[in-house]
């Protein structure tokens, strides 16, 4: 066996998450599509890691821990992940992997409020390495104009890897967009595979189909700026910001309710339980949070 898991106790998902959450959605379309709903039949494989568990992987060098509390999911990790990752560092990553010396606390019984709470590091997968979806990285225009770099694009080169990661300078390595690898370590053969949980403590999943659809799309029109530059420690790039929004950028997407299946926060609710959900389309994981803090 790769890693080591060992389970001490196990909690029903139902459970979990049917507390001060919204309302379900029951049948619905999107842009006049074919109507469908999100009820899903069976978590029966998805309730292992809502209870304490310790991770370990030799290979790797993982070693997470999460233990309960009356009212709280305590882990404590050295943020080594439990899977391959890419070379760093790279040409776009100059930094290298190292332990960490972390501590999360996530609340045990999540209360929704439905008040979105912007989060830039909105939660932590299983294996201990948080999840991290915006950048630092600023393209600054002479005309005045300053637009934050996704990530997830193709003008700038950030280093990430098949797990669409990297490190921060600090030897944090952390997600930005699906974490091809969790996914499939974690895969308990359903459709969403639980990945992790957000600070407020509700859980955060990934749907191997698909099927549920962000509520953000790319702005009509052009950018505007003149004369934009990119800057790191370690160089200067001219950058055309002309054009459509294609989503180099973060202002690229305006968030349209109802337009997906998702809200502003990537969030909804199944069987009576509110979750995340980490997508492949903007904003990949959510970028805000909707439960108390």
């Amino acid at each position: 066996m790769k890693y080591i898991v060992r389970i001490t106790s196990v909690m029903a998902l139902a459970f979990l998450l049917g507390c001060n959450s919204q309302k379900n959605k029951g049948e619905h379309s999107h842009d006049g599509g074919e109507t469908h709903s999100h009820s899903t039949k069976s978590f029966s494989n998805m309730t292992h890691y809502f209870g304490a568990y310790n991770l370990e992987d030799e290979e790797y060098g993982t070693k997470t821990k999460v233990t309960l509390t009356k009212d709280a999911r305590v882990m404590v990790t050295n943020a080594l992940p439990n899977h391959k990752t890419g070379e760093f560092p790279n040409p776009g990553n100059p930094n290298t992997i190292s332990a960490q010396n972390n501590t999360y606390s996530f609340p045990l019984n999540p209360k929704y409020t439905g008040k979105a709470t912007w989060a830039r590091e909105p939660g932590i997968a299983l294996n201990g390495i948080k999840f991290e979806p915006g950048t630092a990285e600023v393209v600054e225009c002479d005309t005045g104009e300053n637009y934050r770099v996704e990530a997830l694009q193709d003008v700038i080169d950030l280093g990430l890897d098949f797990n669409h990661a990297h490190v921060q300078p600090t030897g944090a390595y952390h997600y930005h967009g699906t974490p091809t690898s969790v996914i499939e370590e974690f895969d308990a053969g359903e459709d969403l595979v639980h990945v992790g949980f957000a600070h407020d403590g509700f859980p955060m999943y990934y749907s191997k189909s698909g099927k549920f659809k962000p509520s953000y799309k790319a702005i009509d029109g052009n950018r505007e700026g003149e004369d934009c530059t990119y800057e790191n420690p370690h160089q200067s790039i001219d950058i055309s910001v002309g054009g459509h929004h294609d989503g180099t950028f973060t202002s690229d997407f305006e968030y349209i309710a109802g337009s997906g299946d998702l809200d502003e926060c990537n969030g909804i609710t199944i069987d009576g339980g509110y979750m995340y959900l980490v997508t492949a389309e903007f904003p990949y994981i959510s970028r805000c949070l909707m439960g108390e803090l």
